[in-house]
């Protein structure tokens, strides 16, 4: 599956995984008990600050700030991630491809996006979204793309790093997806390497099939 990037956001990096072939189900106990725990492990740290206050997600909301998105209404996901975690109202298991996404994110303190492929209609584009255009996100909203970055194919937005669609949405009925990582831009060419070989070597570990990545 072919993925660009806009000129206008060549100066950012993004990590294209593509899996096939997978198995999504019930995640293993290892994967929800890493998660759990580590979810326990931030709720304390949240009781000395904010999520705001964390290096990435001060990263990203000044970035939204930059593209002209305000990061008080439309937040990175992965400060919503913490928001939740701050009240100990702590993400209950959902499948094996979205429980690693979620660790993966609050791990790195970066947004991940994990994509149902087969829903992916031709090419895939990322970009800064139009005033027009605008998704059914996973948040029950109807989301406007506007100075959004956004992962779009020939039907319009489906993923962005703050909230996901809901046509993408990967399920136990899945078996080909796309992994997309928005990188923090302050992250090293090095580490971001690093990120996208041990994400997709544990998401392969935990539901089969196969892989290739790219940065782009």
């Amino acid at each position: 599956m072919e993925v660009s990037v806009h000129s206008s956001l060549s100066d950012y990096s993004f990590g294209i995984i593509h899996y096939r072939n997978v198995t999504v189900s019930e995640s293993p106990q290892m994967l929800k008990g890493r998660l759990q725990l580590f979810q326990e492990s931030l709720f304390f740290d949240l009781k000395d600050k904010k999520p705001a206050d964390f290096e990435g997600i001060a990263e990203w909301r000044q970035l939204f700030k930059q593209i002209g998105k305000d990061p008080n209404r439309y937040r990175p996901s992965t400060e919503a991630l913490l928001r939740r975690i701050s009240k100990q109202n702590y993400l209950p298991s959902a499948n094996s491809a979205v429980d690693l996404n979620n660790f993966f994110s609050l791990q790195y303190e970066t947004p991940l996006g994990i994509y149902d492929a087969q829903n992916i209609s031709g090419s895939v584009e990322i970009r800064v979204g139009s005033k027009d255009e605008q998704f059914k996100g996973l948040n029950g909203r109807e989301n406007s793309a506007e100075n959004l970055i956004i992962a779009s194919d020939d039907l319009g937005p489906f993923g962005s790093p703050s909230v996901d669609s809901v046509r993408t949405a990967v399920s136990r009925e899945t078996t080909e997806a796309i992994h997309i990582v928005y990188f923090r831009p302050s992250l090293p060419a090095e580490d971001q390497e690093k990120l996208l070989d041990s994400l997709k070597h544990m998401f392969i570990q935990v539901n089969g099939g196969t892989a290739t990545s790219k940065i782009v």
